[in-house]
């Protein structure tokens, strides 16, 4: 039992914290420090599960983008995914044939808890005083996948948390669908990464897993993260990120006064 519920439990946070504005990155590695290091195979594999959850909340989304291309707005509206994507995955790759690797250690990680926390709380501010818009302007587009390259550069930053926020201040105010931008472009993004991590740990011969924990990890992972989304999207539409934004402040205070430094 014990075996399993390591797993169990890493797939709830990798669930619960990968679409919130919290940063899963940052929560896995905290609860890794406790419940032990897990292989890049395994992060991505769960990781995976919570995408496919977007995937499946967003599908009829998804199906009317596809087979309507023929609209001018839905050319549009895919025309800026595409961009976001491709700026992310562009600057994404240099990064890595660069070498970069995200630390292993926490203090970074509480550091950019706090420093992401206030950071939510002056753009909500700003956010809010700006007039209602729905549109996704290509500025928007451009700044989204940046956003999603500096959250993927600094462990703890959140890349929903980094995407939403920009979205908001450059021009698309509607929480709603500034979300469902950060999150469409995201489903891309992490499939894409989530498959150059394991072609490359499998060309490597460098997979050595437990594949029924890895199994229980991914169901979890999806289910929570079905969940949590659904939760919300319909959370959102009457409720600010603020909580989201004193949770992260709390959690990161609270590591930089438990930990040891340099852990």
């Amino acid at each position: 039992m014990a075996n399993f519920l390591d797993p169990l439990l890493l797939g709830l946070v990798e669930g619960i914290t990968e679409f919130l504005p919290v940063s899963s990155t940052g929560h896995l590695l905290i609860a890794e420090h406790w419940l032990g290091h897990r292989s890049d195979v395994f992060n991505v594999v769960i990781q995976a599960g919570a995408i496919l959850a977007v995937v499946l909340i967003y599908r009829q989304r998804l199906w009317d983008l596809a087979t309507g291309l023929s609209q001018p707005e839905n050319r549009d509206y895919a025309a800026k995914l595409t961009v976001a994507f491709l700026i992310t995955a562009v600057l994404g790759f240099a990064a890595t044939r660069l070498g970069y690797k995200l630390p292993e250690s926490i203090t970074p990680v509480a550091w950019a808890l706090i420093m992401g926390g206030v950071w939510m709380l002056v753009a909500e501010w700003f956010a809010a005083r700006k007039p209602d818009r729905t549109e996704v302007t290509w500025t928007v587009a451009v700044l989204v996948g940046l956003a999603q390259v500096v959250a993927a550069v600094f462990p703890g930053t959140s890349r929903s948390a980094a995407t939403i926020f920009v979205a908001l201040l450059a021009g698309t105010s509607n929480r709603a669908a500034a979300t469902e931008f950060a999150f469409l472009v995201g489903i891309p993004t992490m499939f894409a990464a989530s498959g150059y991590e394991l072609l490359k740990a499998f060309k490597a011969h460098d997979v050595h897993e437990d594949w029924t924990a890895l199994a229980i990890a991914f169901v979890v992972s999806l289910v929570t993260a079905f969940v949590a989304v659904r939760w919300l999207l319909g959370y959102i539409r009457t409720h600010r990120f603020t909580p989201f934004a004193i949770y992260r402040i709390v959690v990161g205070g609270a590591l930089l006064v438990a930990l040891p430094a340099g852990v």
